[in-house]
């Protein structure tokens, strides 16, 4: 996912390994069978009036360009952008009114889908690339706009779209697809009172959990901010999870921490054990194959820094399995990770409240409230190889 990132970047790995593709294979599958574009209804249920403004934002997979595409599915390549930002040209889609569809076309791409109610988003060009919004930052000239996005790929192999809580849980809404049997697969939607009962569970929170929601002047309720950009703005104490991370420390200093990453390769295990302020895996012959440092609160919320990931075959499937254990709150009542049972997961006192809360709310349980929540296929994620059509429904703020 596009957790702590401002410039725009093709989808993470944390998407696209849980989608089953790596991240060096989306140019290399761009051609194939799938349309250069494929239709994609935007429907809007939201129940507010207003203008909805849409806007397709990415990497053209085929050049590895950064730009944007019309509603025909025209790609448009960024100009040049400058020091400090510029302008970004006004790349927006007049979006369906409350209770109309709107079709597009998408693009083969790698980006996001944003769509902001009332007000157009704001967007940038600096040297490197296109500025997203950051909305943890008090001074982010969206902070004051109701907004939200979803994460796709589409090329040859297929369409990956999903509705995504890493950054922020916002304005509801679900993604879907529609296969070539005519049959739909889709996620996001929250249960009945699952918008307002999120707020509710997390402003009751202690610990600065509630500080994490972010309001309009007029004291509307806009977004809640993900723990790690709570912990960078401070509404979090850096502390948050010290205890659990402590007692996970303590465990695995005199037991062993098994790790099994691949469901399809029983047989490759790595085995934790905890020395001073050093966790270090070996492989099933003994040989050492990597070692962490005893992490934080922001790199256990951001799968970042203490718990880097690289999309390699050893570390990063370690990383990311440490990662989903620490935020589900997993890793002392399973010596065995991962733990896919979400019946036990968020059990602990300490935990991920925010990933807690969110996937209390969802209609199937699934999210993308951490950036790799798609361990054990927990994630708000369709997949299809051969899509005839996408879906994005703007839902209810009930």
């Amino acid at each position: 996912m596009l957790t702590k990132r401002k410039l725009f970047a093709p989808l993470a790995a944390a998407t696209l390994l849980g989608a089953g593709l790596t991240a060096a294979g989306i140019a290399s599958s761009a051609s194939g069978a799938v349309p250069t574009t494929i239709p994609l209804t935007f429907t809007n249920h939201s129940g507010r009036a207003g203008q909805v403004y849409i806007y397709d934002l990415g990497t053209q997979l085929s050049t590895g360009q950064q730009g944007w595409a019309d509603a025909n599915g025209t790609f448009h390549p960024w100009p040049a952008g400058g020091n400090p930002p510029t302008p970004a040209p006004d790349a927006s889609i007049a979006g369906p009114a409350d209770g109309k569809t709107l079709t597009l076309r998408l693009p083969q791409f790698s980006g996001r889908l944003y769509f902001s109610y009332g007000k157009k988003l704001v967007f940038k060009l600096a040297t490197g690339g296109l500025v997203q919004p950051a909305v943890q930052n008090p001074s982010d000239p969206n902070r004051n706009t109701l907004f939200n996005w979803s994460e796709y790929t589409l090329n040859g192999s297929g369409l990956w779209i999903n509705s995504t809580q890493v950054d922020m849980f916002s304005a509801p809404y679900a993604v879907g697809v529609k296969r070539a049997d005519g049959s739909t697969q889709s996620t996001g939607h929250l249960k009945s009172g699952g918008y307002n009962g999120f707020f509710t569970a997390l402003k009751a929170q202690p610990g600065g959990w509630a500080k994490l929601v972010q309001t309009a002047p007029d004291g509307t309720v806009l977004r809640a901010l993900s723990p790690g950009h709570g912990i960078e703005t401070g509404a979090l104490p850096r502390t948050v999870m010290d205890d659990y991370i402590n007692r996970v420390w303590a465990k695995y200093a005199s037991s062993t921490l098994t790790v099994t990453p691949f469901a399809d390769k029983p047989a490759t295990k790595y085995f934790g054990r905890v020395s001073g302020n050093t966790m270090t895996f070996t492989n099933s012959s003994g040989a050492v194959v990597t070692s962490f440092q005893k992490p934080d609160a922001d790199s256990v919320f951001g799968c970042y820094k203490l718990l880097d990931a690289p999309n390699d075959d050893v570390r990063g499937p370690i990383s990311r399995t440490l990662c989903a254990g620490y935020n589900r709150s997993t890793l002392l009542t399973d010596p065995s990770q991962p733990d896919t049972s979400a019946a036990g997961f968020y059990q602990d006192a300490v935990t991920n409240q925010y990933a807690r809360a969110i996937h209390a709310r969802m209609a199937d349980g699934n999210a993308y409230a951490f950036a790799f929540d798609d361990v054990g296929h927990h994630e708000s994620l369709v997949h299809d190889g051969d899509p005839r059509q996408a879906y994005v429904t703007l839902d209810p703020f009930s």
